[in-house]
């Protein structure tokens, strides 16, 4: 049940809607002061009272039912206290019945979210400064389909611009086709790092006429660019398979060459494109912001080019309800710009365009240079993090079958949730041992509370029927954390924050781990056991969904 719903719907505020009310339902910060708190001092001004009176009489009118034990008026708020029973048999009963459909809604009512992550370029390696936008763009991606929208996946392919003249002048001076299609991404990437530590101006000359080259068409110059970009998606998509990530759309600035023309008459026309030192931008002075740079002095485009026509195209082939980028915060202004841009054009659903920011991962002994050949790649920090699951769990339980299944569902876990557990907009400094620790805020903590879940399930059952009698605290609790699973789905996809899930994970484990602890669940007796039992399996269930949420595999034994 949506308990902030049912109590929306039988509070009365005169000039207030529902929906207000709603949204306005939150949770106490101190459990004992109740399960929902309704603040009433935003209905001070429309109902020319003290928010204290107003909680007081909100209070007292509250009709008492089965559902809602108290509501009492505290300092300006409602607190409202659940009956314990009655939420205790309706959330047991749901999660058991829905299974892992279990927190997901239809609020969505199919309508599309464009999700633009991951953003790989081609050429260039896949390395960990790309695990936040795929790691937080695929959990965006599952949550809102899980929600009942229709989510796109868009990899926006970095397959523009001069660096791919670099690269075709540095495979025609020291590259070999079959040392290449068999060094793959390596050997392109080894040819770009040399051309940046060993051309010549004459080479630099090349490289620029090379990419002239490709814009024109040239028919060799465009077939080595669509063999270096068949080389680069073939091994992403083996990663994108490891990390269960998938994408509905590879279009990327290349697809929007024929596309920029239309927008920058559209802008001529309209009178906002002016020229400055030789440049053709859209002034935002009045908005606060520096121009907007739409083509450079010798005419060519720039990524605020590519990204307008590519906002036009999404909204005219998916008619988007949002359309979100899942971008790094250093962009924040480019995404201002192009935002403005498109609302002074009178696009009037630029306010449906989100840049989703997060902040930067490194690991902890720094950042990376891919001009340079200074990169970690992601691959082989997702081999390392398994390699060292697999240790860990063949020290601690030598007798488990599957080792290196399993050792691959907690390594790549640990890689993805060590992305996602802390707020997007943090820097990240990634670390194995961290990532890896059975105790604390990790992936592998919630996957071993499953697997132990999991195993009082295969020695007990499922009862096919239970009774709630009084709880204990810790019944009481978990009951609570399972209940609160699809508010807080529907809250990281308001807030476009994947940790709410993680987070949410990593606090229903612990309540579970302290029951399991503290309650005898296998050696209880009667209906006690088919209760514990009950609850158990529907505290697997919310574990198991949430996991899956974020990309995330549950093993059944560690």
């Amino acid at each position: 049940m949506d308990y902030k719903k049912y109590i929306a719907q039988k509070i009365k505020v005169e000039g207030v809607s529902e929906d207000e009310v709603y949204s306005s339902i939150a949770l106490p910060p101190n459990p004992e002061m109740g399960d929902y708190a309704l603040p009433c001092f935003k209905f001070a001004k429309v109902l020319r009272k003290s928010p204290a009176i107003i909680a007081q009489s909100l209070a007292a009118e509250y009709p008492a039912d089965d559902v809602i034990e108290k509501a009492e008026a505290v300092n300006g708020y409602v607190n409202f206290t659940i009956n314990k029973l009655a939420l205790a048999r309706e959330t047991i009963d749901e999660a058991l019945s829905q299974g892992e459909k279990y927190g997901s809604s239809d609020i969505g009512g199919g309508r599309t979210v464009c999700i633009d992550y991951s953003s790989v370029n081609i050429a260039k390696p896949f390395h960990i400064g790309h695990l936040s936008t795929t790691a937080i763009g695929s959990a965006l991606y599952k949550i809102f389909n899980f929600l009942g929208f229709k989510a796109v996946g868009i990899n926006h392919l970095g397959d523009y611009g001069t660096q791919f003249g670099k690269l075709i002048c540095a495979y025609k001076h020291w590259g070999n086709r079959d040392e290449v299609e068999k060094g793959g991404i390596h050997a392109i990437n080894d040819l770009y790092v040399r051309f940046n530590s060993e051309a010549t101006e004459e080479m630099e000359h090349e490289a620029r006429e090379y990419f002239r080259l490709i814009e024109s068409g040239d028919k060799e110059a465009n077939e080595l660019f669509d063999w270096f970009k068949e080389l680069t998606l073939k091994y992403v998509k083996g990663i994108y398979q490891k990390l269960n990530v998938q994408f509905d759309s590879y279009a990327g600035e290349r697809f929007y060459t024929d596309k920029m023309q239309p927008v920058i008459d559209e802008l001529r026309e309209k009178g906002l494109l002016k020229e400055s030192e030789g440049a053709q931008i859209v002034d935002l002075e009045p908005y606060g912001m520096p121009p907007c740079l739409i083509l450079r002095s010798d005419g060519a485009s720039l990524y605020a080019t590519r990204d307008l026509a590519a906002a036009i195209y999404r909204k005219k082939t998916y008619d988007f309800y949002k359309c979100l980028y899942v971008v790094a915060y250093q962009q924040n202004l480019h995404f201002k710009q192009v935002f403005k841009v498109l609302e002074i054009m009178g696009r009037e659903w630029a306010k449906d365009l989100v840049h989703v920011a997060y902040g930067m991962v490194s690991l902890e002994d720094g950042a990376m240079s891919t001009r340079k050949g200074k990169v970690v790649w992601l691959e082989d920090v997702i081999n390392r993090c398994v390699e060292k699951a697999y240790g860990i769990i063949s020290e601690k339980n030598p007798e488990l079958e599957n080792k290196q299944d399993v050792a691959q569902k907690v390594g790549i876990g640990a890689v993805i949730f060590g992305a996602l557990y802390n707020n997007k907009i943090k820097d990240i400094v990634f670390s194995y041992d961290k990532v890896l620790s059975f105790e604390g805020e990790t992936s592998v903590y919630v996957q071993y509370t499953c697997a132990r879940a999991n195993s009082v399930i295969s020695k007990g059952g499922v009862p096919a029927s239970y009774a709630v009698g009084e709880l204990l605290p810790q019944e009481a609790e978990v009951v609570k954390a399972i209940a609160a699973f699809p508010q807080a789905v529907q809250d990281a996809a308001e807030k476009y924050e994947p940790s709410i899930v993680a987070r949410y994970a990593v606090d229903l484990a612990q309540k579970f781990n302290k029951f399991y602890f503290d309650c005898k669940i296998l050696t209880a007796e009667g209906d006690k056991k088919n209760f514990r039992l009950a609850l158990t399996s529907a505290a697997l269930t919310a574990l198991r969904n949430a996991l899956t949420l974020l990309g995330i595999g549950v093993p059944e034994q560690m």
